[in-house]
């Protein structure tokens, strides 16, 4: 009698639009970190949905969007039935528009612009808090601080630093607060001494400087800043929580930022760092890698929903999700423009640690529209 031969288990390839160099590593590499760790959990149990074997087809898009946009033709080429794009709205948008096109199912590790989904169309989600619903968040904690002016540090190079700070004005304002002025700077330039200057000769300090600066310009520039005596307060967004800015030490002291969670003691996310910690031998050194996480769990639910690997099944099922138990709090899809409703962690350096101050989800009527 002949062997019986087993029947291989069906695979779903995930193509992965990833910066593993350049500015955008530091955020994407802890974000597919925490996909990879989930991605082996599901496929150890049976695969998405219990059916399919996840397989991973990742390439570096050099932080580049022009590279974004050639990686993400030749993933589509490669037959990916899922694709995940750059921590980065601009990069993103250039991917999606491929996926689109070809209704392949696109998540975005953590661009974070709520104009992402309708730039692109109905196969993009966003994924991470949104920077209006940061901004909101951010707004609500200045107000409830009492801080009454901002100066507001902006860059015209990207969504990120363009729009979110003036989503902040928008919400500072309507919450009784004023806005003392703007700056203006290129992302990649060293020398912030003039816009430190300005802000050193305002008439009346502001109470805070918002910015959603991040590496390299946000350390160059709060060094800058404090060297020139400059002690007022800084808020940021989610790109602050980073290694590299917790290693500032001292400098950053103060520094308030948003987040995607808050390990507090008896929370999932504690119990995720850990089991982290014991899959990969070190720690998170984010919410990116709980984030990415998230994203494959979520993939897992959607494709046991549409019992299948099909991408207008996949799309719908994700579009669907309400109150998904995510590690950081429930996260819903069902009603938004594939926006996530979640909740938002406010954090602040303290001696060298991330002390977490509150975590909450905005009210909508307060969120600026897109």
């Amino acid at each position: 009698m002949a062997e019986r031969i087993p029947a291989l288990a069906a695979q779903l390839l995930i193509g992965i639009a990833t910066a593993q160099t350049g500015d955008l590593a530091s955020y994407d590499q802890p974000s597919l970190a925490g996909f990879r760790l989930g991605i082996d959990e599901i496929n150890a149990r049976g695969g998405l949905g219990k059916r399919y074997q996840a397989k991973l087809l990742i390439r570096d898009t050099r932080s580049d969007a022009a590279t974004t946009a050639d990686v993400a033709q030749e993933l589509l080429d490669a037959g990916a039935r899922i694709v995940i794009t750059p921590c980065d709205a601009d990069a993103s948008i250039v991917a999606g528009q491929l996926t689109q096109e070809l209704r392949i199912p696109t998540l975005t590790f953590c661009g974070s612009s709520p104009i992402l989904t309708s730039a692109v169309g109905d196969m993009m989600f966003a994924t991470y808090p949104t920077d209006n619903l940061q901004a909101t968040a951010l707004a609500d904690y200045a107000r409830k601080q009492n801080l009454r002016s901002a100066w507001l540090l902006v860059s015209p190079d990207s969504t990120y630093t363009a729009r979110l700070p003036e989503y902040f004005a928008d919400v500072f304002r309507r919450k009784g607060g004023t806005i003392a002025g703007r700056g203006t700077f290129s992302m990649g330039q060293p020398d912030f001494s003039a816009l430190v200057l300005r802000i050193k000769s305002l008439p009346q300090p502001p109470d805070v400087i918002m910015t959603a600066a991040y590496e390299p310009d946000f350390p160059a520039f709060l060094r800058q800043l404090r060297s020139a005596g400059v002690t007022t307060p800084v808020l940021g967004a989610d790109a602050l929580g980073t290694p590299t800015i917790l290693g500032l030490g001292k400098l950053a002291e103060g520094v308030v930022f948003t987040a995607a969670g808050c390990a507090t003691p008896g929370s999932r996310l504690e119990a995720f760092n850990s089991q982290f910690a014991r899959a990969t031998g070190s720690a998170p050194k984010s919410t990116y890698e709980v984030n990415g996480y998230e994203i494959a769990m979520m993939l897992d639910a959607a494709v046991g929903i549409a019992r299948s690997d099909g991408g207008e099944a996949i799309r719908r099922a994700l579009a669907g999700l309400r109150n998904f138990p995510g590690v950081t709090g429930a996260i819903t899809y069902a009603g938004t423009d594939r926006i996530p409703i979640r909740p938002i962690a406010i954090l602040r350096y303290e001696r060298g640690l991330r002390r977490c101050l509150e975590v909450s989800t905005p009210n909508a009527a307060d969120v600026p529209p897109p």
